[in-house]
């Protein structure tokens, strides 16, 4: 087995630093793509010409990348921002009845959620509303990574084939779990 590069050792040595100090600009999703993405590009540079304090370069490298993926979320909720208040026509019947279906539909999908078995219901929420990585709801929640995959995956699953059923039915306004009578 080869020794670790002084890059390597550099890496897994401020590591769980870097990420603490990530998570201050970024969300928690964010960080393991961004860690990533900094000991790529050192790792590149590194191969071109040796990094001479590759934990500075670590950090620094970090970061930058953090700043941009900042600047680029901020661009984007301005740009979002810009288009609502340039919008001076009154919204048509359809989009008023687009958006009461999309309300209808999300106070169905949350009566769902609701429905799920308690452990499940809170992975579920911590992992698709909250954003956390399966290691974090596994602390969080005090179970395994592979407890917090199967709950997601239930909660995805039960989900999704009850939208299917109320779709078929072409009633959305009843309560999840209700069948409808057809007689």
């Amino acid at each position: 087995m080869d020794a670790a590069s002084p890059l390597e050792a550099a890496y897994e040595s401020v590591r769980r630093r870097l990420s603490a100090l990530l998570r201050r600009f970024v969300g928690p999703a964010d960080v393991e793509d961004i860690l990533q993405e900094a000991f790529l590009r050192c790792y590149e540079a590194d191969a071109a010409t040796p990094i001479r304090r590759p934990q500075s370069y670590l950090y620094q490298t970090a970061l930058n990348l953090a700043r941009n993926h900042w600047s680029r979320t901020d661009r984007r909720a301005s740009s979002s921002l810009d288009a609502l208040l340039a919008e001076d026509e009154p919204a048509s019947d359809v989009d008023i009845e687009r958006e009461a279906v999309a309300r209808e539909r999300l106070a169905l999908y949350c009566r769902m959620v609701a429905e799920l078995p308690l452990q499940c219901r809170r992975a579920f929420l911590l992992k698709k509303v909250y954003g956390l990585s399966q290691r974090e709801i596994a602390a969080y929640l005090g179970i395994s990574e592979n407890t917090v995959e199967k709950h997601v995956a239930k909660g995805l699953l039960v989900c999704a084939t009850r939208m299917r059923e109320l779709e078929a039915t072409g009633d959305r306004s009843h309560q999840p779990g209700e069948r409808q009578s057809h007689g």
